[in-house]
This record gives structure tokens, sequence and C-alpha cells, in this order.
């Protein structure tokens, strides 16, 4: 074999495995469990969320844990984005 045949062989080889890593990535399960909740929008006191959320970001990553968290960052998202839950309908 030449030389430029084998460099074509390797780089077609090397092609082959970055390709199935990626779909071996991408296809991956971590086994984390996506955390739905439905709020309503939040109507009271705006500034007791804005305690919330700013004690839920002291947490750091045992906010994620916490279910006064979780429900202080869907009612925030709901009000972002003008969401209203399916009950309030």
């Amino acid at each position: 074999m030449d030389g430029k045949t084998l460099a074509r062989i390797g780089a077609v080889a090397f092609v082959a495995v970055a390709i199935t890593a990626t779909v071996i990535e991408l296809t991956r399960n971590d086994g984390a469990t996506e955390i739905r909740t439905v709020s309503r929008p939040h109507v009271g006191d705006p500034g007791s969320l804005r305690a919330t959320l700013r004690h839920c970001r002291d947490l750091g990553e045992a906010a994620s844990r916490d279910a006064a968290c979780l429900k202080a960052w869907a009612e925030n998202r709901d009000r972002f984005l003008g969401a209203t839950s399916p009950e309030a309908h």
C-alpha cells in the first residue's frame, strides 16, 4: 500500500469513530428525571417571590432538590412568559 491510500483509510476510520462516539453520546440516558411542575401565575406579593428566589440562589445546587425553589422558579417562569396553567382556563 502506498502512503496516500493508508492516509485515506486512517481518515475514514477516524471519521467513523467520531461519528459513532457522537451518536452514543447523543443517545445516552443519564437517568436524570425531568421535573415538571404546573403552577398558577404568582398573584401575591412580588417581594415574597423575589425573596424566595434570592434564597434559592443562595442555596446553590441544593435548590434543585428543594420543592419551594422548584415552585418559585415555575411561578417566575410563568410570570415572565405570561403563561397560565391549564387549570386557570
